[in-house]
């Protein structure tokens, strides 16, 4: 597919396109579901959910909620809505009642989708404790003053759940609604238009909703696929989350724009990652840091054949340069590409490219994807500042988010009115445009009036040869405002004290960036897009140093 043709097509006019050129090629395989559908097959599906939809009575522009794991069904609604014209709203599988009532009301979803839950956790229960009126109710026809847009609630099961609808139900109801129907409908819909809406935290409050138009996420996932070279040939392994820009974007998206065949993974397991990878000779995928070092170290890695990967992507968070080298030289993929972004700017901003020496690819986050813009600018002025400085990133063009759903002033506190978005991430940029990230404003430590980049430390850290992971945080301290904290995970079968690390430390770093405080630690808290909480890592130590004094000092 050519950059031209990219231009002002919708999510269901996209797989029109690849289906009427490709239709015997795979599109969708789910090795653990023994599922496989070719364009032409995932065409029909996804035009059979659409017409449900429409005659569940969703209209252009309502929102659309789904909630689950990595299933078949995620994908299918996330083209279904693409060609109806309902914004899909993602929920991160983590969230339980208090989170899922926010969502649900902050973005006046009309119709929920969820599959029976994940890791222990019921989902329809979840459900039923959030919406008390659902069970009494006939399917479809929902009223609860709480949440005065909900009418529709779908399991993905064949279980009974009163109140709800069931998939295969729902399926059914298509036969309903004609294909000039959904023509017509698919026909009204602008490119520009928001199509889908994912929740971020940010840095503080409630959560916000990140409002993606069609050209958005189409366009940022064609140039994603333009830097690692994909093809119809290209087989891609998504073991990230759907609910996720990496999952829905740099994963479905960018593999249907690249006519290749998506290959996704239903919830992280690092040895069905390599299955997958193994069984259906994937050249592509995806991860953060932490799920390629436990791929890399599965006590079954040997068994399973990667030599057919050439290329994929490691992002989410800062990607330590070992393990890098390690996907490189020892899982083979050699064109393997690093991408930066946030979900406000659907969500890469810039990227390596596979032709890149491996040492742009181990140190920076490449340069910025064709048609956008980036800068760095000063903290203190604002002003743009050159080659080597460091300063706050900003980026502006086709990828920046609509807006934060129902929050202008939210909105106009990350874009200006010049639309450059505002990241927070700090980093410098080299004279050939070149991207490295030195961490995040809100991260920088301030230890006696020294300015402590945690990144730095980590890098260095990385290279010890019993270290397997590091995560470096800043936590209240009386005398030097804060002091700087280690969480760290030790190789398997390997010790590690944390005298020998200091020692590691001493005469390398300067010895303000030694860590004051280290804990070794078997998993970090994270989100479940792979992202790690370092603030509750900050609040654990808080209360194992014993450090509320401090704690209450800097609040105050």
């Amino acid at each position: 597919m050519r950059a031209e043709e990219i231009q002002g097509l919708t999510v269901g006019g996209l797989l029109d396109l690849v289906a009427g050129r490709r239709p015997d090629h795979d599109a969708l395989v789910y090795p653990e579901h023994g599922l496989r559908y070719s364009y032409a097959e995932f065409r029909e599906v996804v035009e059979q959910a659409a017409r449900a939809l429409m005659a569940l009575g969703v209209k252009k522009g309502d929102h659309v909620s789904i909630w689950a794991q990595n299933l078949p069904e995620w994908v299918i609604l996330q083209f279904a809505t693409g060609k109806i014209g309902a914004v899909l709203v993602t929920v991160n599988p983590a969230y339980r009642s208090a989170e899922l009532e926010y969502v649900l009301d902050q973005s006046d979803t009309t119709t929920l989708f969820l599959s029976t839950g994940v890791k222990g956790a019921d989902f329809p229960q979840i459900v039923y404790d959030t919406v008390p009126d659902l069970a009494g109710s006939e399917p479809g026809r929902l009223s609860y003053e709480k949440l005065p847009y909900l009418k529709n609630v779908v399991v993905f099961d064949d279980g009974e759940h009163p109140g709800m609808f069931r998939w295969r139900d729902v399926m059914e109801l298509a036969d309903r609604v004609t294909p000039e129907e959904l023509a017509e409908r698919q026909s009204s819909l602008d490119a520009e238009e928001v199509i889908n809406m994912q929740y971020t935290s940010g840095t503080t409050g409630f959560p916000k909703g990140v409002q993606l138009t069609h050209s958005n996420i189409v366009k940022n996932a064609f140039y994603i696929g333009e830097c690692m070279k994909l093809g119809p040939e290209d087989r891609v392994c998504i073991p990230v989350p759907f609910f996720h820009c990496f999952g829905c974007v740099l994963g479905t998206l960018n593999t249907v724009t690249h006519e290749g065949t998506m290959v996704p993974v239903e919830q992280f397991d690092p040895e069905k990652v390599l299955r997958a990878i193994h069984e259906e000779r994937c050249t592509a995928v995806l991860g953060v840091p932490t799920m390629f070092i436990a791929e890399l170290e599965h006590p079954n890695f040997e068994r399973y054949d990667t030599s057919s990967l050439r290329t994929g992507i490691m992002a989410g968070s800062p990607c330590p340069i070992e393990v890098m080298k390690k996907v490189v030289d020892v899982m083979g993929a050699s064109e393997i590409t690093i991408a930066y972004g946030q979900t406000e700017a659907s969500p890469v901003i810039t990227q390596t490219r596979t032709e890149d020496p491996i040492e742009l690819r181990v140190s920076t986050v490449g340069r910025a994807l064709p048609d956008v813009e980036v800068k760095i600018v000063s903290l203190e002025t604002g002003e743009e500042v050159g080659p080597g400085e460091q300063g706050e990133l900003c980026t502006r063009g086709y990828h920046v988010m609509r807006g934060y759903y129902k929050m202008e002033e939210r909105t106009r506190e990350v874009i200006d009115e010049d639309g450059w978005l505002h990241t927070g991430d700090l980093a410098v940029m080299d004279e050939n445009g070149y991207v490295r990230i030195t961490g995040r404003a809100k991260d920088m430590i301030i230890r006696g009036g020294e300015n402590i980049y945690p990144r730095e430390i980590e890098e260095f850290l990385y290279t010890h040869p019993k270290i397997s992971d590091v995560q470096v945080y800043g936590v209240p301290d009386e005398k030097y405002g804060e002091q700087v904290a280690a969480a760290i995970k030790v190789k398997p079968g390997e010790e590690l004290t944390a005298e020998e690390v200091r020692e590691f430390c001493r005469e390398r770093i300067a010895r303000y960036k030694i860590p004051h405080y280290i804990d070794f630690v078997d998993e970090y808290p994270m989100t479940a897009s792979g992202k790690i909480q370092k603030y509750k890592l900050r609040e654990a130590a808080i209360e194992r140093y014993g450090l509320q004094k401090a704690a209450a000092t800097e609040t105050a």
